[in-house]
């Protein structure tokens, strides 16, 4: 196969059954054809033939640091290639992983970046909530900072996943897990105001069943949402990479400043391993210090 962005038939059954069989979401799925594809023109630029070995995946991987590719995204790669091999054994198509005893290169653990409380108030408030589209958006900002959800998640909330009287949103998460998150009072309020008036205004006579939307009918996109999000961060005074992640890491870094638990902070933010949850122990940390400095008797 030598068209551009083609996929060779193994990978073609590899995202089959990541689809069907594992049930990855759409972004996953996504992402492992991106991967994939490029891995098939490299092997294609060396007119590599069947299901390429242990060397040709160890050159592929040392030609990514040449592009520019960060140690976190080489890793990604070498982890989609590692379930794309994985399968292929499964299934008898090869005889031995040639990924097997790759090794991921090293990554600096980088401390998410996040907002503090002035300036998560200045974004709240930036939206002006006189317009319908206004309104809308001050309570998408609210539930993302209220929930710490993906921006995946936030977009794809319908209305049956709200319910105002008892706090909580049903949240579909990655691999289609759902999990029950609280919605505090603030957000609340704001999602009720929305769903007065401001939804049916900006539908007008189009009917939707996704909680948030756009004037032409559907769901609020992950790019129209970034779009808006950078916009009211300029209005509020926060220029620098502004993303629905750094809002998320926010909430995370913002419950744990005042007591909350570990565990509880994993079940809201819907990881499914507690090492991810993990990167905010920085906020755990720095609370320990500001305690022995406060309370040892020889600090």
């Amino acid at each position: 196969m030598t068209t551009e962005g083609a996929l060779s038939p193994a990978a073609e059954a590899f995202l089959t059954y990541a689809r069907v069989e594992k049930g990855l979401a759409a972004l996953s799925l996504s992402a492992y054809s991106l991967d994939l594809k490029d891995f098939h023109r490299f092997c294609e630029a060396r007119k590599e033939t069947g299901v390429p070995g242990e060397e040709t995946v160890r050159q592929y991987l040392d030609s990514l640091p040449a592009r520019g590719l960060s140690s976190r995204s080489i890793a990604r790669r070498l982890s989609t290639l590692r379930s794309f091999y994985r399968f292929l054994l499964s299934e008898n198509r090869i005889g031995e992983d040639p990924t097997a005893l790759l090794q991921s290169p090293r990554q600096w653990q980088n401390l998410p970046k996040f907002l503090n409380l002035q300036q998560v108030e200045d974004l709240l408030a930036a939206p002006d909530t006189s317009t319908p589209t206004g309104c809308r958006d001050r309570a998408m900002l609210e539930v993302l900072y209220a929930c710490g959800l993906r921006v995946s998640e936030l977009c794809t909330l319908k209305v049956t996943d709200l319910n105002l009287q008892l706090g909580f949103l049903r949240v579909t998460g990655k691999r289609n897990k759902q999990r029950l998150v609280p919605l505090g009072s603030k957000a609340r309020e704001c999602v009720e105001a929305y769903q007065t008036s401001a939804r049916s205004a900006i539908l007008k006579s189009k009917s939707s069943a996704y909680l948030f939307v756009t004037q032409r009918g559907g769901a609020m996109t992950r790019q129209g949402f970034w779009k808006l999000l950078g916009g009211h961060g300029r209005n509020a005074g926060i220029f620098h990479r502004l993303t629905p992640h750094v809002v998320r890491h926010s909430f995370a870094t913002h419950l744990l400043d005042r007591g909350a638990d570990l565990r509880s902070v994993q079940s809201m933010l819907g990881h499914a391993d507690i090492a991810t949850t993990q990167i905010y122990t920085h906020v755990l940390r720095s609370r320990l210090r500001t305690v022995v400095d406060k309370h040892h008797p020889r600090s």
